[in-house]
């Protein structure tokens, strides 16, 4: 059953919040590679959800540092903590939501000591939002590029249920439903929000295959018609792409929807998901991380930071050329 206008949301949208004043909202970078530079070993099939478990003040350090770089919203350390992949470690469902919602426990607390220390003049008081990977990230073969499940709704509704629960639950204050690969996916996540959570946001980002499709080989013109209907999806946009194909995906989209459109890229290098390693790719197109973000910016994008690769020093130079 379609209930997309089921019911009014009451709560504030944080996005629209934030950009009702301030021209962007900038995102923070990547989390992973912050905490492989404090030393962190990620090589494991809960990724940086690793670190909840081991060294979870690690996480809370990253997060500071993007928010003193200048951040609008920190993404959660939760896009591969699920419940099944904590199972599968031998974490009892009651430890695995209690971790989930750690998540949002370290990026608030990391926002308020860092929005005490700054000049809250020149900037919004930055917001959480709690990560929502795709079904494939649980499965770490890299189907988070392809798309190619092989599952029906019903299974994609049951294993994304638990965790953003946990996450609203936990106080985030909008989710960030990212790296998704299928229209299926996205109608399943937007659909599940709808139905049961109606008084939440999110934003929809999609992994892709070049600037015109996602991973799967749907166009994006499709995927951004199909979810224009639902409120609740406060931004759509793309990540974990390069700069090149994630600039001309902006182009695309900003021709189909109203809703406010979002951008985080990775540093230039390419994921090759059989190794699991980085490889030498293309390199930022512009002298700076600020000058590709007014490039971005003038196609269409106002929500924007980085994704796989990209760092604090990164996130300080949109907020310098952008928070004057």
């Amino acid at each position: 059953m379609n209930t997309v206008n089921r019911k009014e949301n009451k709560k504030e949208n944080p996005i629209a919040a934030i950009l009702n004043h301030y021209p962007i909202l900038i995102l923070d970078g990547a989390m992973a590679t912050e905490l492989e530079r404090y030393g962190s070993n990620l090589d494991d099939s809960l990724w940086s959800a690793r670190v909840l478990l081991e060294q979870p003040e690690l996480i809370s350090k990253v997060h500071e540092a993007y928010f003193r770089a200048g951040a609008d919203c920190a993404i959660t350390a939760s896009y591969q903590a699920t419940v099944e992949g904590f199972a599968a470690k031998g974490i009892s469902e009651q430890e695995a939501l209690a971790l989930i919602q750690l998540t949002v426990e370290l990026a608030s607390k990391a926002r308020d000591t860092v929005w005490a220390e700054v000049d809250q003049m020149t900037r919004p008081k930055p917001i959480v939002a709690g990560s929502v990977g795709a079904y494939g990230a649980f499965l770490a073969d890299g189907s988070e590029y392809t798309g190619n499940y092989g599952v029906d709704d019903r299974r994609l509704r049951d294993f994304h249920r638990p965790r953003i629960q946990a996450l609203i639950e936990a106080g985030a204050d909008l989710l960030a439903f990212e790296t998704i690969p299928s229209l299926q996916e996205a109608k399943v996540l937007a659909e599940l929000l709808a139905d049961e959570f109606p008084d939440a946001y999110a934003w929809m980002s999609f992994s892709l295959q070049n600037g015109e499709r996602i991973s799967e080989g749907t166009l994006l013109r499709e995927c951004a018609q199909t979810l224009e209907p639902y409120t609740q999806i406060a931004a759509i946009g793309v990540n974990c792409a390069p700069a090149s194909f994630a600039a001309q995906a902006i182009e695309t989209l900003a021709s189909e929807t109203d809703k406010p459109l979002l951008i985080y890229p990775n540093s230039g290098e390419t994921y090759d998901a059989k190794t699991k390693t980085w490889q030498a790719g293309e390199s930022q197109t512009c002298g700076s991380f600020a000058e590709s973000a007014e490039i971005w910016h003038r196609a269409g994008a106002k929500v924007i930071g980085g994704c796989c690769r990209t760092t604090p020093e990164q996130i300080a130079q949109i907020s310098k050329a952008w928070r004057k």
